[in-house]
């Protein structure tokens, strides 16, 4: 069967070519009577974008990369999920590398392992230090995702860690808790960011330092705070009445923990997480726990990298101008959770975007403050 060609498909659809060339690129200034009947056309004659032609033509593949250190973590997948639609509605497509958090892999894609095939790349790094990035950026668009900072010059997008953190302990605060255990240091600079938000929301709120209690652990995985949070419960000190987890797979460990040993939750131990995984809202009890917005995460990330990809520089930290114009999320929650948002703004091209803490019974022990 011979190739449908874009010429076809004009004709099909009583259009000119440039018209379809308009909407498979995702043109915006085509009306929606147009697009739809090009649509249409695309559609019943199994029209299918010649990739390799189109980049030869313009210089660009028409995809971007995200890479995330695990693909099976919750969070991870959400984030995917959100760069994947917001990319859809640009007409580009996202293609997906999981590093498994390996320092070799991470500095392959720092060195451009990911540019043959993308257009730029958007990078949520793990183990990557910032001794490992040239001072002038890497020669490709590039945007860092996330809390692991690997220099102030490259493009960041991702939430104010501890402003997050400081945000969950000021609330296991107003629940009455004093003696709160972080649990997730772990020597990665996420844990770095969570455990200095913690030590100021209880330096603010006079907290005895006897009281200051940071558990370390070997990774942040369920398994982990399920057996760090036993081996807390059969220690001789006396039992905390709060954990703070550094995420949420951290806190659902602690919670099964917590329930193996009769322990309740919150009456005797109130528990807070971190990323707002959909299983929060399914443990039992229902997990409270700081919720990034992931949609603004991948639209300003996108944003960013397009602004490199237009230019065609390298990250730099160019400013692109004005974002979609969200600004996060408006506080609501279903009827059983409540919201109080938090956001922040880095200097340059880099920025904090908005998060809220999600309240849900884990935590729950007095009215929230008015």
């Amino acid at each position: 069967m011979a190739r449908v060609r874009m010429r076809d498909v004009a004709e099909h659809a009583g259009v000119s070519v440039r018209t379809v060339s308009n909407v498979v690129s995702g043109y915006t200034h085509v009306s929606e009577a147009t697009r739809t009947r090009v649509q249409r056309s695309l559609d019943e004659l199994g029209y299918k974008m010649d990739y390799l032609a189109r980049g030869l033509r313009s210089g660009r593949t028409g995809f971007v990369a995200l890479a995330v250190p695990f693909v099976v973590e919750p969070y991870f997948a959400a984030l995917a999920q959100a760069v994947i639609q917001a990319a859809a509605r640009r007409g580009t497509t996202v293609l997906v590398e999981s590093t498994g958090g390996d320092r070799e892999v991470e500095r392959r894609i720092l060195a451009g392992g990911l540019t043959n095939v993308a257009d730029g790349v958007l990078f949520s790094a793990l183990t990557l230090p910032a001794a490992d990035v040239p001072p002038t950026g890497p020669d490709f668009p590039l945007v860092m995702l996330g809390e692991h900072t690997v220099g102030d010059h490259l493009p960041r997008v991702g939430i104010d860690n501890v402003a997050a953190a400081r945000t969950a302990v000021e609330h296991l605060l107003a629940q009455g808790c004093q003696r709160i255990v972080a649990l997730g240091r772990n020597g990665s600079e996420n844990g770095r960011q969570r455990a200095e938000g913690y030590r100021q929301a209880l330096s603010a709120a006079g907290v005895r330092r006897v009281n200051w209690l940071v558990e370390p652990v070997d990774d942040w995985t369920r398994e982990h705070g399920y057996t760090t949070t036993l081996r807390l419960l059969e220690g001789s000190g006396p039992l905390p009445d709060a954990i703070f987890a550094f995420n949420d797979a951290l806190a659902v460990g602690a919670l099964r923990a917590l329930d193996a040993s009769g322990v309740r939750v919150p009456e005797e131990v109130a528990v807070v997480g971190v990323d707002d995984i959909p299983e929060c809202a399914y443990t039992h009890p229902p997990l409270t726990s700081i919720a990034p917005d992931l949609d603004v995460i991948a639209e300003r990330s996108l944003n960013l990298l397009d602004a490199q990809i237009r230019a065609g520089g390298r990250a730099n930290g160019a400013d692109p101008g004005p974002a979609d114009g969200k600004n996060g999320s408006d506080g609501s929650g279903s009827d059983d959770d409540a919201g109080e948002e938090g956001a922040a703004a880095w200097s340059g091209a880099s920025e904090a975007t908005p998060f809220r803490l999600v309240v849900r019974e884990s935590s729950r022990r007095a009215p929230a403050a008015r």
